[in-house]
């Protein structure tokens, strides 16, 4: 039966599926450790030499745990070092270090199951296996993290939240309160959990994720980057975009009307009718006349009537007589032209 940090049993929730049968503990507040707090004295073995080994490797480094090495079943580790640890060999190695407990890094949930299983036919059982949980990890009394698993700088757990046996939580993701993930799955780097969630054996819920308060995603389901799930994804589904939806299912990702629709490609029989129509279109006389609109009066006649209207000569000069001081006769004088539109020549 689960336990929390207080020593006390504590029941599991009715509602809420349970992750394993395994038995689980709380989680630590400070440092790595298969139960309570502070290093074990037997080293760790750390299975899978990729990136998310590595960060565990500093993980434990920092807080003074023993680790003994890699294993991995890559020729080209054989023999080779992965920041400064040793990889040992491959998985059958753990054979020759039977007190040393284990910690499982492959970043997917199904790969992670199928390596447990390898290793349980060399003899490693369940009270072998490690935590790692970051000493910043915010984990309340009450909340439950199971064997094997790996909890990232940054994670917060809120209140009652159950995380399964070798489930991964990487940084800054947020699990709030009733939150069940059950074994083998993989929060990525800043996901949130609204309350009561539950997440599904080996499924994958990626980077900056959100999931809506009592919605479900199914075992062995994957939901991408970004997305917002507003309703439970199907086990086996992968779902994307805001709101999330099944991949390549309506709209693309990130499109938010669930009735927007892609229109089809047009056909070569629709292109040579489009270019029919268009060349009768430019062949037909067009006349954009407005019909009973009046004629508009020709510029230069308007404009000689405004000059006129203004005291102003043909030549551009002040009309004699009409400013200041002006006379008759003296240069730049007036000369008479035609009367405009039969209105007589002003004086």
């Amino acid at each position: 039966m689960a336990r929390s940090t207080d020593g006390t049993a504590r029941t599991p929730r009715r509602d809420a599926p349970k992750p394993s049968q395994a038995p689980r503990e709380s989680a630590p507040r400070q440092g790595p450790s298969t139960a309570g707090e502070g290093p074990d004295a037997s080293p760790i073995v750390l299975v899978a030499a990729g990136g998310l080994g590595r960060e565990v490797l500093a993980l434990l480094r920092a807080a003074g745990e023993d680790v003994a090495g890699f294993l991995d079943d890559s020729p080209a580790l054989r023999g080779g070092s992965v920041d400064g640890a040793p990889v040992l060999g491959g998985i059958e190695h753990i054979a020759t270090l039977p007190h040393a407990r284990v910690l499982v890094c492959a970043g997917q949930g199904s790969a992670r199951a199928a390596l447990v299983a390898r290793l349980a036919e060399h003899g490693v059982g369940e009270e072998r296996w490690a935590r790692a949980i970051h000493p910043g990890v915010e984990a309340p009394e009450g909340c439950v993290v199971g064997p094997g698993g790996i909890l990232l700088a940054g994670v917060v757990l809120t209140a009652s939240v159950t995380v399964g046996a070798h489930v991964v939580v990487m940084p800054q993701a947020t699990l709030t309160h009733d939150v069940v993930v059950e074994d083998f799955a993989t929060l990525c780097a800043g996901v949130s959990l609204g309350g009561g969630v539950v997440v599904g054996r080996a499924a994958y819920v990626g980077m900056n994720a959100s999931v809506r308060q009592g919605v479900r995603v199914g075992a062995g389901a994957t939901l991408g980057m970004g997305a917002a799930l507003l309703s439970d994804l199907p086990d086996g589904q992968t779902w994307v975009g805001v709101p999330a939806r099944a991949r390549g299912e309506g709209p693309a990702a990130g499109r938010h009307r669930a009735d927007t629709t892609l229109a089809p490609a047009p056909q070569a029989d629709d292109v040579a009718l489009a270019q029919a129509a268009l060349a009768v279109d430019l062949a037909a006389p067009t006349n954009f006349a407005l019909p009973d609109a009046p004629a508009l009066p020709d510029e230069p006649v308007r404009a000689r009537e405004e000059a006129d209207r203004r005291g102003w000569g043909r030549t551009g000069g002040r009309r004699a007589g009409a400013g200041r001081g002006g006379r008759r006769g003296e240069r730049g004088a007036h000369r008479p032209s035609q009367p405009t539109r039969g209105r007589p020549d002003p004086p």
